[in-house]
């Protein structure tokens, strides 16, 4: 059954400081893309890949990446940009990255309604870097892209951030971790705040606390840990405040990947502080639907997060009270 809860409430907003960043290395890409380097230098952190970078070639693993040794962002813009930007983080249980089953759907969809894509290449534990390093690459995409908000053409106070699976945890931890310092400050990019200015999570992995511990991305940041101390600075549900941005989340109830009571236990927290939030539990689709194959049910979400984002006065212009936006056509993938 396809459940929509909102829950409409304050939220306080994200000054950015005027200060002039470090500029960055960046390039354009076969693709059309400008690539834009997270860090001036080496990146915060211990540890590092034992090869190159890999995509995967078959399997579940096609269009993957891993190895990552050089974080990175990939900025797709749109022909008639409408000002907001999203930072799109792929899944893969912090093992791999899924750029084109999750990223890329999503980059392209976004593109074609006016938002600027930002497809993120974060650095993974399983590659060797510490369980810090995926959030650090975050926290510091957010910041980056503020301060370059004039240079990409958008407004530095509508930048979201969107997650799938693990690619979800890292985004839940970005809008609730954000004044936490995950790294020293390398350059005025990083005066900056980090806090997204909205959320979407999509099938997302949230807390790692038991029963719901049993996901990879559990294993990779803290191992077989049950100690309360060590899961708590990773279990996003806990970080939630007032404070914490607008979160739209969709998830199936059939997941056989992350319990959809992942979703259930964010939408609580945020809930109780108050946060605007909407989710939507699908009756099936499983796990790691993308933008959702058409005629399935969870194929229905993109829809319904651009309504409920305009709702929000997100995205455009915010639609009148105590009624929703047409969200338009949603574009097929190529």
């Amino acid at each position: 059954m396809l459940m929509r809860r909102t829950v409409l409430g304050a939220i306080a907003a994200a000054a950015a400081l005027a200060t002039a960043p470090y500029v960055q290395a960046q390039a354009n890409s076969d693709d059309g893309a400008t690539v834009i380097k997270l860090w001036p230098g080496e990146a915060p952190g211990k540890g590092k890949p034992s090869g190159p970078e890999h995509i995967g070639r078959e399997g579940a693993a096609l269009g993957a990446v891993s190895n990552v040794s050089v974080p990175r962002m990939k900025v797709y813009r749109p022909t008639n940009p409408d000002g907001t930007a999203v930072i799109i983080m792929g899944g893969g249980g912090y093992f791999r990255i899924q750029i084109s089953h999750e990223a890329m759907p999503a980059a392209r969809w976004l593109k074609a309604i006016g938002v600027t894509p930002i497809v993120l290449y974060y650095r993974l534990p399983d590659d060797g870097w510490s369980a810090d390093a995926p959030i650090q690459d975050a926290q510091r995409a957010v910041r980056l892209v503020r301060s370059r908000a004039e240079e990409l053409g958008i407004d530095p106070d509508e930048i979201g951030v969107m997650g799938f699976s693990a690619g979800g945890h890292l985004a839940a931890m970005t809008e609730t971790t954000y004044d936490k310092e995950w790294y020293q400050p390398v350059d005025d990019a990083d005066t900056l705040s980090s806090r997204p200015d909205f959320s979407a999570l999509l099938f997302p992995v949230i807390t790692l606390t038991a029963p719901y511990d049993t996901s990879r991305t559990k294993e990779e940041l803290v191992g077989d840990s049950t100690d309360p101390a060590t899961l708590k600075p990773y279990s996003p549900e806990l970080h939630v405040t007032k404070n914490t941005p607008p979160t739209f989340l969709a998830q199936a109830e059939d997941d056989p990947i992350a319990d959809p009571h992942h979703s259930m236990i964010m939408f609580d927290a945020l809930q109780k502080a108050g946060v605007p939030a909407e989710m939507h539990l699908f009756q099936s689709g499983g796990h790691g639907f993308g933008l959702g194959a058409p005629g399935t049910l969870p194929s229905a979400w993109p829809r319904l997060f651009t309504a409920w984002a305009k709702h929000n006065g997100l995205m455009g212009a915010p639609a009148p009270k105590g009624r929703d936006d047409n969200a338009g056509p949603i574009e097929e993938d190529e």
